[in-house]
């Protein structure tokens, strides 16, 4: 008679609880645990090899594929089969010009990894908005991780080396991958404001508004113009759709977050203000940076206009840089810091996704991948309107097409690579839910 209530005690226990939650969140449980890969230090790699946090992503699409075979289920619907479709076929005729067997292989599989593969286990594993918001605040908690170690970075001289100081806030990432640690507190400062803007209760509004006053920190100290920049446009464009009141409110916090930032802490005000400036100096005395990339964009679209259906092949871009590039390009960029020793890291990518897939695969290509982005942006804003009618997940399209937004003007700045590349098949699976899951508007995805 006495087993019966310790029974049922044992049932309400917090070991009980935490397991009946987890047990509910099961499924998006390996997209959660790829987000937190992140976290770890990456080593030292240049880029080239794959990351315990690729192998994961592998161990998610797998996962999804066993779901998938147990359930019996549909996978996608005709639309998400033709907007996630379009890169694979425009990869796999682009794959046939590479320079070798091996340039295809490994530019078919990093291709399909970020554009098809993790975006769709993503799209299938989120179940709800419940889930799609786990995996948001994800991102909040690994940005504020990975900010906070690039703030102490720079506070105590230990980051990657910049205009002869080692303060470049570079988080776990190291000095070879320094746009690692802005992509990943750029994705947390998004979703905190579309949480702070359309979040469900107040505690989650000011909770989330604190998180983006908090990002902005060491998003600065990066010192990454992309990021700003993609920052910038993404979080102008949630302050308008979240209407005129709170975009005042917004404009109001974040003007007194640079006061305290650059006024109150000075911090490295002269250089904010010579890096922001560098971003329009092409002709008059531009830093080398700036130079490289321009020569870099200019020898992207000369390869493209010899090659213009095709380009010159998957990974083919090293082969033919030097051909194309003119003398001002420098032999590499300088890298140092961060626990690196001084070297140089050569520049074998134009730092810019459009003129990537431009020269290497030619304008069919690009037609076919910007595409697809393209109708998950439209597609996402259509039921952005139905949200701001209806009421019912504001916060989910808010922080969907913002990742979206941001991750498209970044790409004027940057390509696929690197150890953070990982998370933007996140970002394209978030955007991809809200774009086509049935899930997203309707009400079984309540809460």
């Amino acid at each position: 008679m006495t087993v019966l209530p310790a029974v049922t005690g044992l049932g309400t226990s917090p070991l009980s609880e935490g397991l009946r939650h987890a047990r509910r969140a099961g499924p998006v449980l390996p997209v959660l645990l790829l987000v937190a890969m992140l976290a770890l230090p990456v080593g030292a790699s240049e880029g080239s090899g794959g990351t315990p946090a690729d192998a994961v992503s592998g161990l998610v699409v797998v996962f999804c594929a066993v779901r998938l075979a147990r359930r019996r289920e549909r996978p996608l619907a005709r639309t998400g089969l033709v907007v996630l479709g379009l890169p694979v076929v425009a990869v796999a005729v682009a794959a046939l010009g590479a320079g070798s067997a091996a340039n295809a292989l490994d530019g078919l599989a990093r291709y399909y990894q970020i554009l098809v593969l993790v975006p769709a286990a993503v799209l299938l594993l989120v179940r709800d908005r419940r889930d799609f918001r786990l995996v948001a605040w994800a991102l909040v908690a690994l940005g504020l991780w990975q900010g906070s170690i690039g703030v102490h970075q720079y506070l105590t001289g230990t980051g990657a080396s910049y205009a002869g100081e080692d303060i470049r806030a570079v988080g776990t990432f190291g000095a070879t991958d320094v746009m690692g640690m802005s992509t990943v507190v750029a994705y947390g400062l998004v979703c905190a404001v579309a949480l702070a803007l359309g979040g469900e209760t107040p505690r989650v509004r000011i909770a989330a508004g604190v998180c983006a006053v908090a990002l902005v920190v060491p998003l600065a100290l990066s010192f990454s113009r992309g990021a700003w920049i993609a920052t910038a446009v993404a979080c102008v464009l949630l302050i308008v759709l979240g209407g005129p009141r709170r975009a005042l409110r917004l404009l109001a916090a974040a003007a007194a977050a640079a006061v305290v930032l650059v006024g109150g802490f000075g911090v490295g005000s002269s250089m904010l203000e010579e890096r922001l400036s560098s971003i329009t100096q092409v002709t008059a005395a531009p830093d080398q940076s700036v130079t490289d990339r321009y020569t870099m964009w200019a020898a992207a679209i000369d390869m493209w206009q010899e090659h213009p259906a095709t380009g010159v092949g998957l990974k083919n871009f090293p082969a033919y840089r030097d051909g194309h590039a003119s003398i001002a390009l420098s032999a590499g960029s300088d890298v140092a810091g961060a626990g690196a020793a001084y070297h140089r890291q050569p520049l074998l990518s134009p730092h810019n996704m459009y003129l990537l897939i431009l020269s290497e695969q030619g304008l069919l290509s690009l037609c076919a991948i910007a595409g697809s982005w393209a109708a998950l942006l439209v597609c996402g804003a259509r039921r952005l309107a139905t949200a701001h009618r209806g009421g019912r997940g504001l916060d989910c399209a808010l922080i969907a097409c913002g990742l979206l937004t941001w991750q498209l003007v970044d790409f004027v700045y940057s390509d696929i690579g690197g150890p953070s590349t990982v998370l933007t098949a996140v970002v394209f699976g978030l955007a991809a839910w809200w774009a086509l899951s049935p899930a997203a508007t309707g009400t079984a995805g309540k809460r």
